[in-house]
């Protein structure tokens, strides 16, 4: 296998970025020890400077003379420091013991300086009068009387020997901390892109319609983690999706097929048979009549519910009465007590008013008055009661049929699912009507169910909020 460099990939940017960082970490670090290396030294040197002053400044003015000579005799002996009190009326009043370092000149030359500059104190640097050193030199007045001076003298030691140790240290540092900038890089890209490279394989598979691939990204970042639980259940809903497509083409061919077959074969019996028989033919065109019915409801529910899952359908929601509305949905149904024998109960006790779609409501009675004349059993009694329980209307539908086996019951909201019962096809459908019923609760936000007991019937019911009549 070819290998090929891609510098646009998650795992050599990761590794750029992170080497990159580590040299411009490192190149700082040149930067300030090489080149501020002597800068810094001579401004520490002149705020320790200052800083002892400030001391024997203070000391001097809160009269402790032996203070005084204790910390200067400490500071010239530790810290190599050259420290004079002198008064330009007595002379020296305090000066090291051992003052052999050449400095009078100089301190003549900055005695004259302090006096014309017109300031308490000055700092400046000098030469050393007996090698090539640079010396800090202080000189400030210790009294308001500008009579007594101090000096201070603090030797700048050259930093070029410190320099030259720091390059052969930041030479070895530099050569480790690349070594392991790369190692790290390399470990951290690898541990990055690795499970993100698996999600790549499987969405190859799933993208090559091997539905429901699992993407499995354990033990990793939670972010990755997260991108492979979003496209675990992107293709779980995918393999559903495409599942029930399959399902929908299936019964959709098969609920079409049906009634246009009834079609075009009566119509030809009228053509061949009975086109001169006027009983025959109007039996013939009933049944083209009622197939077409089939057809046209079919059509039009999957429209509907196709308009309700795509959000294409809003609802108009207004306050109503349910107990008139559940007798207009009735009155149809009534022709079936007539012809087929049906009984189907109405119990309302009261006038119960409620907040939504009139029309959407209505439907969902329908079509739960439908599904129980399928599957009402022998009786053929139907019961639709509506009762208010505490702010809530509960309207409930129940047959005496066959029921539903506990494995079926939580499918029968899905599109063209048939419970295996026997039933009594009284009325024409769809298939589509429970998956209606469900979505129109649903735009309602109401609680809705079923439950059923094989051998002792089912009972669908919904229930929505109360409202005061206006």
């Amino acid at each position: 296998m070819k290998f090929k460099f891609d510098y646009k990939s998650i795992k050599v940017r990761v590794w750029v970025y992170f080497l990159c960082f580590t040299a411009i970490v490192l190149m700082l670090v040149w930067f300030l020890q090489i080149l501020f290396i002597n800068n810094y030294y001579e401004e520490m040197k002149v705020r320790e400077t200052k800083r002892v002053a400030a001391n024997i400044t203070s000391d001097y003015t809160n009269g402790n003379l032996n203070e005084i000579i204790g910390e200067v005799e400490k500071l010239s002996e530790n810290d190599d420091m050259f420290i004079r009190i002198e008064s330009l009326q007595t002379g020296i009043i305090f000066s090291p013991s051992i003052d052999d370092r050449g400095y009078e000149n100089e301190i003549e030359t900055v005695k004259s300086k302090l006096i014309t500059s017109g300031k308490n104190n000055i700092s400046l640097i000098i030469s050393s009068p007996y090698n090539s050193r640079n010396v800090l030199v202080y000189a400030g007045f210790l009294d308001p009387a500008e009579e007594n001076i101090l000096y201070v003298f603090s030797p700048l030691y050259p930093v070029k020997s410190t320099v030259s140790i720091l390059q052969n240290q930041l030479v070895y540092i530099t050569i480790i901390a690349l070594i392991l900038a790369t190692i790290i890089a390399y470990v951290l890209s690898i541990r990055i892109t690795k499970p993100i490279r698996s999600i790549i394989r499987s969405a190859g598979k799933l993208s090559a319609g091997q539905y429901g691939i699992t993407f499995r990204a354990e033990k990793t970042y939670s972010e990755i983690k997260d991108l492979a639980d979003s496209l675990n259940k992107a293709s779980y809903e995918l393999e559903k999706s495409i599942n029930l497509q399959k399902d929908l083409m299936a019964n959709v061919s098969h609920d079409l097929r049906t009634p246009l077959t009834m079609v075009k074969s009566y119509a030809e019996m009228i053509r061949d048979l009975s086109g001169n028989d006027p009983k025959k033919r109007d039996q013939h065109l009933n049944v083209i009549v009622e197939e077409a019915d089939r057809l046209n409801v079919l059509v039009g529910d999957m429209l509907t519910l196709s308009a309700m899952q795509s959000g294409k359908i809003s609802l108009s929601k207004n306050t109503f009465n349910i107990k008139e509305a559940a007798e207009n949905v009735l009155l149809p149904y009534r022709l079936l007590e007539e012809k087929e024998g049906y009984r189907i109960k109405f119990i309302c006790r009261q006038n119960i008013y409620v907040n939504g779609d009139l029309e959407r409501i209505k439907q969902v009675i329908s079509n739960l008055l439908t599904n129980a004349v399928k599957y009402c059993g022998a009786d053929k009694t139907i019961t639709l009661s509506i009762k208010r329980t505490g702010k809530k209307m509960r309207c409930e539908v129940k047959d005496h049929g066959m029921g539903i086996k506990p494995e079926e019951l939580p499918h029968i909201w899905e599109r063209y699912y048939k419970a295996s019962s026997n039933h009594v096809r009284a009325t024409t459908g769809s298939g589509l009507g429970l998956s209606i019923v469900k979505e129109i609760l649903s735009l309602h936000r109401a609680d809705f169910g079923a439950d059923s007991k094989p051998g002792h019937g089912s009972s669908f019911w919904f229930e929505l909020d109360t409202v005061k009549k206006r």
